[in-house]
């Protein structure tokens, strides 16, 4: 088997999986931009495994597995993220997410109202 395939194959899956984290304003698609890099980077890890096989025999599927179990996890703890921060702001486009963690006003627009009046 030809090794090039898979590789143009998996390096067009990341080229489109960082598209997606770059351009895509919805956390959810974001989310799934993430998977389609992982699953780029199991494919070159498998790709690899059955091209070399003579140094670590089955160690680019062990590896993918453990990928896929961190995209399990990392879709887990994501959701849960994007489900509190719907509920929080009823929206979840991540070019509006506070990343101060100050939701209340200032305290100079406060004192400008009181010298204002």
């Amino acid at each position: 088997m030809r090794p090039v395939i898979p590789y143009v194959t998996a390096a067009l899956l990341f080229g489109l999986g960082v598209y997606g984290v770059l351009r895509r304003r919805n956390a959810v698609l974001v989310l799934m931009a993430v998977e389609l890099m992982l699953n780029a980077v199991n494919l070159v890890l498998v790709t690899a495994d059955t091209t070399v096989r003579a140094t670590l025999p089955h160690g680019g599927q062990v590896f993918a597995l453990f990928v896929i179990v961190l995209a399990a996890a990392e879709i887990g703890v994501g959701l849960a993220i994007v489900l509190a921060l719907y509920r929080l702001r009823a929206n979840v486009a991540v070019d509006e997410i506070p990343l101060t963690g100050d939701d209340a006003p200032s305290a100079t627009a406060d004192e400008d109202q009181v010298v204002q009046a």
